[in-house]
């Protein structure tokens, strides 16, 4: 794969951002505030088929808001997936690369407009690939579990990964994210496949956890990024999707586990179920409390810090704000 980007281009963002750049939000939670259902495995991947303005729509949200990365709605996009609702492979690739071509349409629009006018407070964004773990192509919430059973094998994962991959790549986002992988033997399998496909965008590698301690696997921390430090194709790690109560602990953790930088996009604190599909109430997190701990995560040693599944623009606005006014020199 021989289509390059300068491996600074994270760490440029990072110190045009004062130190510290703002993620975006929720995309599913978003799309659905607009009426956008997803009772589907392809889950906000289906509004690539149903409705892409829309997602282009909540990326423009995002970024006025303060966003400097955008994720894009690929995160359960798969070719199996999308194969699974009657799709060509060659449909499937389009799609994929769509998801790309939305964030990098709504990111040249907004950059144009602002770009012209003194005094603005925002960077030109990145774009960053969503890759799902496998298990969130499963949609059995194995993703939160790491139990993948024991036919899976390290081959396994990469043969399901390696071609939406490539195809994401051709697209030319700027940056690949890798999220909610469950368990070390995924991560190993991403590793892998980033040296043997010689991909040269950077890329960050993101945890889930449900006990605040180790990966959902049960495997600590440290044997899964023991393995990520042996990789110069991987610019970050951390945590998406959990709980924001556990990310301060687990950012001090990673700061003593590795040189790279650290990323973290917490979920509000609801519990999805994966089996039965919903949010469970419980105890979340709401702005204000978004803007009190986005100081800590960052004085932490977050690099990147944004929200996951239920938070919105507001959450995106209130970080951004936050981080900007407390900024370094």
């Amino acid at each position: 794969m021989g289509i390059l980007k300068k491996m600074g281009v994270l760490e440029d963002l990072i110190e045009k951002a004062g130190g510290c750049a703002v993620v975006d939000g929720g995309l599913s939670t978003q799309l659905e505030k607009h009426g956008a259902q997803f009772n589907d495995a392809l889950w906000s991947a289906v509004c690539l088929i149903q409705d892409p303005d829309l997602i282009k729509r909540v990326h423009l949200e995002y970024l006025e808001a303060g966003a400097d990365i955008l994720i894009t709605s690929s995160y359960q996009a798969s070719l199996p997936g999308f194969q699974s609702k009657g799709l060509s492979i060659e449909e499937g690739e389009l799609l994929l690369k769509k998801s790309v071509e939305m964030a990098v349409q709504a990111r040249d629009k907004f950059w144009d407009a602002k770009k012209i006018v003194s005094g603005h407070s925002y960077n030109r964004a990145l774009v960053a690939a969503s890759i799902g773990s496998y298990g969130a192509y499963l949609a059995d919430g194995s993703e939160y579990s790491g139990c993948y059973g024991p036919s899976v094998d390290l081959d396994k994962l990469k043969d399901f990964h390696r071609r939406r991959l490539q195809v994401l790549v051709e697209a030319c986002p700027d940056l690949l994210a890798f999220e909610t992988i469950p368990n070390k033997l995924e991560a190993q399998a991403l590793v892998e496949l980033l040296e043997e496909e010689n991909i040269q965008i950077p890329s960050w590698i993101c945890f889930s956890s449900v006990d605040g301690e180790n990966a959902p696997s049960g495997e600590s921390f440290k044997e899964c990024l023991d393995i990520i430090n042996s990789s110069n194709k991987i610019s970050a790690v951390g945590i998406n999707c959990a709980p924001p109560h556990f990310v301060q602990g687990l950012v001090q953790k990673f700061k003593e586990l590795t040189g790279k930088l650290i990323v973290v996009y917490p979920n509000s604190g609801e519990v999805w179920d994966g089996r039965a599909k919903r949010w469970l109430p419980s105890k979340c997190f709401d702005d204000e409390k978004f803007k009190l701990f986005a100081t800590r995560w960052r004085d932490a040693g977050a690099k990147l810090i944004g929200g996951c599944c239920r938070t919105t623009p507001s959450s995106i606005r209130v970080i951004s704000k936050v981080l900007k006014e407390n900024s370094g020199p």
